[in-house]
């Protein structure tokens, strides 16, 4: 198991180095391979599918209506905020029961 320095949240580079140490390659090759499965995650949520992990959980699209909002520069103007599309994350049990 690898421990981490950053006590409140983990970077990229720590997920890079801890990977490379876990599984005995290096932090370019550990660096390339996350890259590649952040490309390909991305490219799937862009085209409208879902990834789902096993035992992790299920990156999905997640569709906001348009709605009417406050201009905070001026709280009696009402502004116009369009629908739009937003990545999502559901964590699977696994990951629930590990964190809990």
């Amino acid at each position: 198991m690898f421990y981490f320095l950053t006590p409140t949240h983990m970077t990229k580079q720590d997920l890079v180095a801890g990977a490379a140490q876990a599984a005995g390659v290096t932090k370019k090759a550990a660096s390339e391979v996350l890259d590649s499965v952040l490309t390909m995650i991305t490219k799937s949520l862009k085209g409208g599918q879902n990834v789902t992990i096993t035992g992790f959980g299920t990156f999905r699209v997640s569709k906001r209506a348009a709605r009417t909002g406050v201009n905070p520069r001026n709280p009696a103007q009402k502004i116009k905020i369009p629908a739009m599309k937003l990545p999502a994350f559901k964590a699977g049990k696994s990951l629930k029961d590990a964190v809990r």
